[in-house]
C-alpha cells in the first residue's frame, strides 16, 4: 500500500507527458503516422492511460475537457486535484497511490466508477455530488470504524462497492453491518448480496436503521421544499416580480438609511409606521400577483408562436417530402427506361424528360419554401407586434404601481416632516416627555439639520423606488430584444441552409444522370 519514490525521479503531468500518452493509445500503422502528423487535439481525446508514470502530482489536465475514462493507477500521486475541468468524465482509476484524503472530486458530477484501491484513505467523504456513482472500489485503505459507511447510503445508484482489507473488515459483524445499512448494494466485496442475507442483516439492525430511514425522509422532504422553492423564485425572476410578494420592498428603503430608521423611533411614529408599511406591502403584492398573471401571458404567446411556426414547417416539409416521392417514382421509371433502349434519340429524349422534370420538381420546391418564408414573416410579425403589446402593457401597469409607490412615500415623508418639526419645538423647549435614544436626540440640533436629514431619507427612499422600476423595465425589454434578435437569426440560418440542401439535392440528381455515361447536358 505504501509506494515510495524509487530510482525514477518523481513526474508532474505535462503536455510531453500527455502527447506521448495519447499517441500510444491513439490509432497505429497508417492511420497513426497520419494522426501524428496532422497532430491530436488533446481536447478530442476520451480515453487516457497514465499508470505507471511516477507521477506525483497531477496538473495541465485542463485541455482534456472531452476526457470520459482516466486511469492514473500505479502512481505516488498525494493529493486529487487538477480534475475540476473533466465535467464528462465517468470512469476513474486513482487506485494504488499514496493519496489520504478524498477530495478535489467535487465538479466530476457525472462520474459512475471511481476506485481508490490501496491509498491511504481513513476516512468517507468528499463525494458529495457524485450522485451518479454506480461502483466504488476504496478497498485496502485505512478505514478502521464501520459507521462510517452510513455516508455511502446517500448514493441511490451505488450498486457495486468494495471495501476488502480494511481494517474494519476484521471486525465480526462487517459483512451483516454493510448490506444492512446499504440497501442499494448489488455486489459487495465482489460477492452478489442475496435478498435473504439483506433481510436477515436489517433484521439484526432494525432499530438503527429505522432511524436512519426517519432521518432520509426528513432529508428528502426538506430536499423537496427546497427545490420547489427555488423553482418558485426562478419563477419569480422570470416573471421580474422578485421580492415583490412580501414587505421586502418595503425594508429595502431602509436598508440603507440610517437617518430614516432613527425617525422611526420618534414618539408618535409606531402606528404611521406601520400604515406606510402596510400600504407599501399591499401595493407590492399587487404588482407581484399582476406581475405572475402577465409572465403565464407571455409565457403562452411564446409556446403558441413555436407551436405556429412549427406547424407551418411540418406542413411545408410534408409537401417537398410529397414533391420528391413523386419524383423519386418518375426517375425510377426514366432510369429503367434507359436500360432498356439502345435508340439514341429516345434516350436523348428521357434524358431532356428527365432534366426537365428536375428543374420542375427544383421550382416546386423552391416555391414551397418562397411561400413558407412569406407565411413565416407574417407569422413573426404578427408575434412581434403581440409580445410588444404584451410587454408595453406590463411595463406601462408596473409603472403605475410604482407610481402608487412614490405617492405614498411623498405622503408618509410630508407626515414626518410635520411631525419633526412639532418634534424639533418641543426639544429646544425641553418638553419631550417620552424617553428618546440618543441617536435620536443628535439629529434634532436645529431646523437645518433635521431637514437636511429627512431630505436624504427621502431621496434614498425614492431612488430605491426608481431602480426597482428601472430594473424591470429593463430587463424585460432586454429579454423581448435578445429572443426576437434570436428568432430572426435561427430562422435566416434555418432558411439559407434550406435552399442550400434544394440546390445540392437537384446537383446530385442531375450527376446521377450523367454517372449513367448517356450524352446530353443542362
Amino acid at each position: 500500500m505504501n509506494r515510495v519514490y524509487d530510482t525514477i525521479e518523481p513526474s508532474v503531468i505535462d503536455d510531453d507527458m500527455l502527447m506521448v500518452a495519447v499517441e500510444e493509445q491513439g490509432p497505429k500503422e497508417q492511420a497513426g503516422k497520419i494522426a501524428k502528423e496532422e497532430g491530436i487535439e488533446f481536447k478530442d481525446v476520451l480515453y487516457l492511460r497514465l499508470d505507471f508514470k511516477n507521477i506525483l502530482k497531477i496538473d495541465n489536465m485542463w485541455q482534456m475537457t472531452d476526457l470520459t475514462k482516466l486511469q492514473l493507477d500505479n502512481n505516488i500521486i498525494e493529493k486529487i486535484e487538477g480534475l475540476d475541468c473533466l465535467t464528462k468524465l465517468r470512469w476513474l482509476d486513482l487506485s494504488f497511490n499514496n493519496i489520504e484524503e478524498i477530495e478535489g472530486l467535487d465538479n466530476l458530477v457525472d462520474l459512475e466508477d471511481l476506485s481508490l484501491y490501496s491509498n491511504r484513505i481513513s476516512l468517507l467523504e468528499g463525494l458529495g455530488n457524485l450522485t451518479k456513482l454506480q461502483v466504488f472500489s476504496v478497498g485496502a485503505n485505512r478505514l478502521e470504524e464501520l459507521d462510517q459507511l452510513i455516508y455511502l447510503r446517500q448514493f441511490r445508484n451505488l450498486q457495486t462497492v468494495n471495501l476488502r482489507e480494511n481494517p474494519f473488515c476484521e471486525k465480526q459483524e462487517y459483512w451483516n453491518y454493510t448490506i444492512a445499512h446499504l440497501p442499494y448494494l448489488v455486489f459487495f466485496d465482489f460477492r452478489l448480496v442475496d435478498e435473504a442475507s439483506r433481510e436477515a442483516a436489517e433484521k439484526i439492525y432494525s432499530s438503527s436503521i429505522e432511524e436512519l430511514r426517519e432521518d432520509e425522509r426528513a432529508e428528502d422532504r426538506r430536499r423537496a421544499e427546497m427545490d420547489e422553492y427555488t423553482k418558485q423564485q426562478e419563477l419569480y425572476i422570470e416573471a421580474y416580480v422578485e421580492k415583490l410578494n412580501g414587505s421586502y420592498v418595503y425594508d429595502e428603503l431602509y436598508s440603507e438609511d440610517a437617518d430614516g430608521r432613527k425617525f422611526n423611533q420618534l414618539p408618535g411614529m409606531e402606528e404611521p409606521l406601520e400604515a406606510f408599511k402596510e400600504k407599501c406591502t399591499s401595493i407590492s403584492i399587487q404588482l407581484f400577483e399582476y406581475g405572475l398573471k402577465q409572465h403565464k401571458k407571455r409565457s403562452e404567446e411564446v409556446q403558441d408562436f413555436f407551436a405556429s411556426l412549427q406547424d407551418a414547417k411540418t406542413q411545408n416539409a410534408n409537401r417537398c417530402a410529397e414533391t420528391i416521392n413523386d419524383f423519386l417514382e418518375y426517375k425510377k421509371s426514366a432510369f429503367l427506361d434507359l436500360t432498356q433502349t439502345s435508340d439514341q434519340k429516345e434516350i436523348d429524349k428521357i434524358c431532356k424528360n428527365y432534366k426537365d422534370a428536375v428543374r420542375t420538381m427544383n421550382l416546386q420546391m423552391m416555391g414551397c419554401e418562397l411561400e413558407l418564408v412569406d407565411q413565416l414573416e407574417d407569422t413573426i410579425k404578427e408575434f412581434e407586434r403581440n409580445l410588444a403589446d404584451l410587454v408595453s402593457t406590463f411595463v406601462e401597469n408596473c409603472q403605475g404601481y410604482m407610481s402608487q409607490l412614490r405617492d405614498l412615500q411623498n405622503n408618509h415623508n410630508e407626515f414626518l416632516m410635520e411631525l419633526s418639526t412639532n418634534m424639533l419645538e418641543k426639544f429646544v423647549k425641553n418638553e419631550v416627555e417620552e424617553e428618546v435614544a440618543d441617536e435620536v436626540r443628535e439629529l434634532f440640533v436645529d431646523k437645518d439639520t433635521v431637514q437636511n436629514a429627512l431630505s436624504a431619507s427621502h431621496d434614498i427612499h425614492l431612488l430605491k423606488i426608481d431602480n426597482r422600476e428601472d430594473s424591470i423595465v429593463q430587463r424585460i425589454n432586454s429579454w423581448m430584444t435578445k429572443l426576437l434578435d434570436k428568432i430572426h437569426y435561427d430562422e435566416e440560418v434555418k432558411r439559407n441552409r434550406d435552399r442550400v440542401e434544394i440546390d445540392n439535392l437537384v446537383d446530385f440528381l442531375v450527376d446521377e444522370l450523367e454517372s449513367l455515361d448517356i450524352g446530353g447536358g443542362l
